[in-house]
């Protein structure tokens, strides 16, 4: 009889990468704390239960290598072996091999690699070495330790892209994030279908479509029901995106001489399936330059009286519809005369020293600008926070700065809960809709008369004895004709600011599934997405950020700096 043996491997896969994962967090904390038997515990039940999945399935090197990790971890619970540096360095780079061998066996190529083979001989030797001996060992050098930092995070993007097939174990289901999408979709679809019917209904007269909208109403509470419970199916918690950096945080300090923890604070904090996957890069640029930026060398700390290892912590939070994630070290804090220095070096301010410290970290984030005095393998190329900018904004999101010399830095990612379902602010200019995100949305007031049409659809008004900058939509946009009665104004908040938009119509909150632009419009400068409305027209969705980020002048910045 043929079996289908596709499930079980993917569900093997699966199963194999989150054991790996907690085994290489369980390793990287028993390096700090060599006699806690629970960490110790941890990284054998994972290598015990790979082993005996791999020996079910019949991958012969696959169950050979754990075979012989899982004796080296025996002997160090009978405490014949001793925890070491160099002890760990080898077995996390056994998780590494581990982590190969398994999508390897599962394709159909098992067997060892000619590196693995060789580290297979190096875990054999440890584990006929006697107590202490392998402290001798020579460590690895340093570049190897950033390339492995490099190597992991890869192999760890591509273990998550392999997860493609449905799976079903002890009461969980892991369900193809394609199908997500795809209910989704669908679940705003009917939004939408209920939308137009309800105006249909509207216009029934008299007791029969009075009957007609409850049971319509009844259905479309049950609906809203429904597109919440798959929104809620999306969301998986920050936690083991956080603890993948617990390894990258240990190699990439010692490759480079210093000594630094990760704190993670906040990892119960849900979000978008969808979000996790496109915060990766920013955080591990982000957590980079913390460590080459920030976090000093342990002579230079301890000489400022700090504890020679630093920390960066990792920490969630939702705020108002939004996700917040920070990155803060206790390191040497952004050094302003070398911001100024480069500012003036590339021309990016007519007046430097008239900066804001938030105009200034904001320059930080510019393609191209870095302030590192030699190229190594995490800075000086000028390529590295404007990578996180650019992504996050992708996001729908917004990045802030806040940095005090000697002290630390703190980098804010503000992002939406979900990129699939947008609550949004509705406006119209002339026969166009226009979706502002919710929760960038202050107040909304209307525009004095006075305020006539500006060539460059800017302007400035006075609310309460505060300056406050505007943009005319219309203008803007280039829209034909002029407003038909008294224009309004939707004060949004902007890079630590607050800035006006002119429209002709406020028509309400709405809560829509997100649609991609098509190709001729991708690209489209302060243009997000779009949306189906329940009338069934389409709405596109404000990028605020990039919307005002070129409109908006900030005071002492060159208008070159501002196009950057």
């Amino acid at each position: 009889m043929d079996i289908d043996l596709q499930p079980v491997l993917q569900m093997f896969l699966a199963e194999s990468e989150e054991g790996l994962s907690i085994a290489e967090q369980a390793l990287v904390a028993l390096e700090s704390r060599p006699e806690d038997e629970e960490c110790l515990g941890t990284v054998f039940r994972a290598t015990h239960t790979l082993k005996g999945n791999a020996s079910s399935l019949g991958f012969q090197a696959l169950t050979e290598f754990a075979h012989v990790l899982e004796d080296i971890l025996d002997r160090l619970r009978r405490r014949e072996l001793r925890v070491t540096t160099p002890l760990i360095t080898l077995l996390l780079r056994s998780i590494d091999a581990l982590r190969q061998m398994v999508p390897d066996a599962v394709s159909g190529t098992e067997g060892m690699r000619p590196e693995q083979r060789t580290l297979l001989k190096r875990l054999v030797t440890a584990r006929s070495a006697m107590a202490g001996a392998l402290a001798r060992a020579e460590e690895p050098a340093p570049a190897e330790e950033a390339d492995d930092a490099e190597t992991v995070a890869g192999d760890r993007r591509r273990g998550a892209g392999r997860r493609s097939g449905d799976s079903q174990h002890e009461g969980t289901v892991r369900v193809d994030i394609d199908r997500l999408d795809r209910m989704m979709n669908l679940a705003g679809e009917i939004a939408v279908a209920r939308g137009r019917l309800k105006q249909l209904l509207a216009d029934v007269p008299g007791q029969v479509g009075e009957a007609i909208l409850e049971v319509h109403g009844e259905v479309d509470r049950l609906s809203l029901d429904l597109q919440q419970l798959v929104m809620k199916v999306r969301m998986v918690p920050l936690g083991p995106l956080f603890r993948q950096y617990v390894r990258t945080v240990r190699d990439v300090a010692a490759a480079h001489g210093r000594q630094a923890r990760l704190i993670i604070e906040g990892e119960d904090v849900e979000v978008d399936t969808t979000v996790v996957q496109h915060i990766h890069d920013p955080l591990t640029h982000m957590i980079r330059n913390a460590l080459d930026h920030g976090i000093e060398s342990p002579e230079v700390r301890m000489r400022r009286g700090k504890d020679p290892c630093g920390s960066v912590t990792l920490r969630a939070c939702r705020e108002a519809g939004s996700i917040v994630i920070q990155v803060a070290d206790d390191g040497a804090g952004f050094d302003r005369e070398r911001i100024l220095a480069r500012a003036r070096a590339l021309g990016a301010a007519t007046d430097p020293e008239a900066l804001t410290d938030h105009d200034l970290h904001r320059l930080v984030l510019e393609p191209g600008f870095s302030t590192a005095q030699q190229i190594t393998d995490l800075s000086g190329r000028g390529i590295g926070l404007d990578v996180v900018r650019r992504n996050v904004e992708r996001l729908r999101g917004s990045v802030g700065i806040e940095s005090r010399q000697g002290e630390g830095t703190t980098i804010t990612l503000r992002l939406p809960l979900t990129l699939a379902i947008i609550a949004g602010f509705a406006v119209g200019v002339e026969n166009e809709t226009y979706l502002i995100p919710l929760d960038t949305v202050v107040e909304c007031l209307e525009l004095p008369r006075e305020e006539g049409p500006h060539a460059d659809g800017r302007g400035v008004l006075s609310v309460r004895g505060q300056a406050l900058p505007y943009l005319r939509l219309r203008e803007v946009f280039a829209l034909p004709g002029s407003a038909k009665g008294r224009e309004h104004v939707v004060v949004v908040r902007h890079d630590g600011g607050r800035v006006g938009l002119t429209v002709d119509v406020l028509r309400g909150e709405s809560q829509t599934v997100i649609k991609p632009l098509g190709r001729l419009l991708q690209g489209l400068p302060g243009i997000a997405g779009s949306a189906i409305l329940g009338s069934g027209r389409v709405a596109l969705i404000l990028d605020v950020d990039a919307l005002l980020r070129q409109a908006v002048p900030r005071r002492g910045e060159t208008a070159e700096a501002q196009r950057l």
